[in-house]
C-alpha cells in the first residue's frame, strides 16, 4: 500500500515506518518537521492539502501528537496533542479523500474513557461509552478532543475509519529518554498505587496494531490495545528504575501532586482495558504480559542489566 503517516517522527511513528517499509508498503511521512518528506502544519488544512496535491494513497494514519519535550504536569501541555486530535483529524480526513485513500487508521487512547475510577473490570469497547464529559473544563477539554477523533474517523462515510484506543506507551523512546533522565534526578515521584491500576502499552506492539489495522481492521470500529495485566502508575515506575538502575522514586501522598494537575489525574486514575476484540479480529497480542516485565525486557535490550523488582534499595 501507498500509506501516508501523519506523525512519523514521533514516538510510534519511528517504531511503525520500519514496520511498513519491511512488509513492502510505500510511506509518506506528513508533518511541519524535517524530517518528513512532505511538509506542512497538519493544523493548516490548506497546507495539508497542498502537500499531498497530485498524490495517490490507499491509506491514511494520524498518529500526530504534541508531546515530546513537554512535562506533562499541566493542563496546558495536552493542548498542542488536543488541537491536533479535533482539525488535524478533519485536515487528515480530508488528504484522504484528495488523494483517494481509503482508509484511515487513527491514534486514540484509553483516556477517551474518562479520567476517573472505572473500577476493577476492564473495559471493553462495546460494553463501556466513549468520551463521558469530563469531570472539569480541563478535562472535558483533552476528553472531548478524544471522542471528536473518534466521532470523525468513524463516523466518515467514504474512508474506512479505524480508531485504536492504547494504554500508556513504554518502550525505547519513551521508557529510556523521558523517564530515566527524570529518575537519574529523581525528578518523578510516586503515589502509592492502593487499588489503582493502568493499562500500558508497548510502543511496538502499537505499530503491530497499527499494520494489523491496516490490514484487518473493520470500519468505524474502535479497538482497546494494551498488555493483558496493567500495572499501576507508581510500580510502573519502581520497576523501571530497578531495571536501569537509577535512583528509587520519591514517594509522596497523592495530594502532593495537584500542583500538576494533569499528573494528578492520570495519577488518581483507575482503568483497566480488554484487548480481547483486537485479539479477535485483528490477530493481534501483547509481546509481554504487563509492563513490567516489559521494562524487564528492554532494560536487558539496552545492555542496562535488569534487577529483580523490589531488588533496589
Amino acid at each position: 500500500m501507498r500509506i501516508l503517516l501523519a506523525g512519523g517522527t514521533g514516538v510510534l511513528g519511528r517504531s511503525l515506518t520500519p514496520l511498513l517499509t519491511a512488509e513492502g508498503h510505500q510511506v509518506s511521512s506528513l508533518g511541519r518537521g524535517t524530517g518528513n518528506a512532505l511538509r506542512a502544519d497538519l493544523l493548516d488544512r490548506e497546507a495539508v492539502l497542498r502537500a499531498v496535491d497530485g498524490l495517490r494513497f490507499d491509506a491514511v494514519v494520524h498518529a500526530a501528537t504534541a508531546l515530546a519535550g513537554r512535562s506533562m504536569g499541566r493542563h496546558q501541555d495536552m493542548l498542542p496533542t488536543d488541537e491536533l486530535r479535533i482539525a488535524g483529524t478533519a485536515n487528515l480526513l480530508a488528504a484522504a479523500r484528495a488523494t483517494g485513500a481509503g482508509r484511515l487508521v487513527a491514534e486514540s487512547m484509553m483516556f477517551g474513557y474518562g479520567y476517573g475510577d472505572h473500577g476493577d473490570r476492564p473495559l471493553t469497547e462495546q460494553g463501556t461509552a466513549f468520551g463521558p464529559k469530563g469531570a472539569n473544563a480541563w478535562l472535558e477539554r483533552h476528553v472531548g478532543a478524544m471522542r471528536t477523533l473518534e466521532g470523525l474517523t468513524l463516523g466518515a462515510q467514504d474512508v474506512e475509519g479505524v480508531a485504536l484506543r492504547f494504554g500508556l506507551f513504554y518502550g525505547a523512546g519513551v521508557t529510556d529518554t523521558t523517564l530515566l533522565p527524570l529518575l537519574r534526578r529523581r525528578a518523578l515521584p510516586v503515589v502509592a498505587d492502593q487499588d489503582r491500576q493502568l493499562a500500558w502499552t508497548y510502543v511496538p506492539d502499537a505499530a503491530a496494531a497499527v499494520l494489523a489495522a491496516l490490514h484487518h481492521g473493520r470500519a468505524g470500529r474502535a479497538y482497546n490495545i494494551a498488555d493483558d495485566a496493567p500495572v499501576g502508575f507508581g510500580r510502573h515506575i519502581r520497576a523501571v528504575a530497578e531495571a536501569f538502575g537509577t535512583p528509587r522514586p520519591l514517594k509522596v501522598p497523592l495530594w502532593v501532586m495537584r500542583a500538576a494537575p494533569l499528573a494528578y489525574s492520570v495519577m488518581s486514575t483507575n482503568l483497566r482495558l480488554s484487548s480481547a476484540r483486537a485479539k479477535a479480529e485483528l490477530g493481534w497480542a501483547p509481546s509481554f504480559p504487563d509492563s513490567v516485565a516489559g521494562v524487564r525486557e528492554l532494560a536487558r535490550q539496552l545492555g542496562a542489566g535488569a534487577k529483580p523488582l523490589g531488588a533496589a534499595g
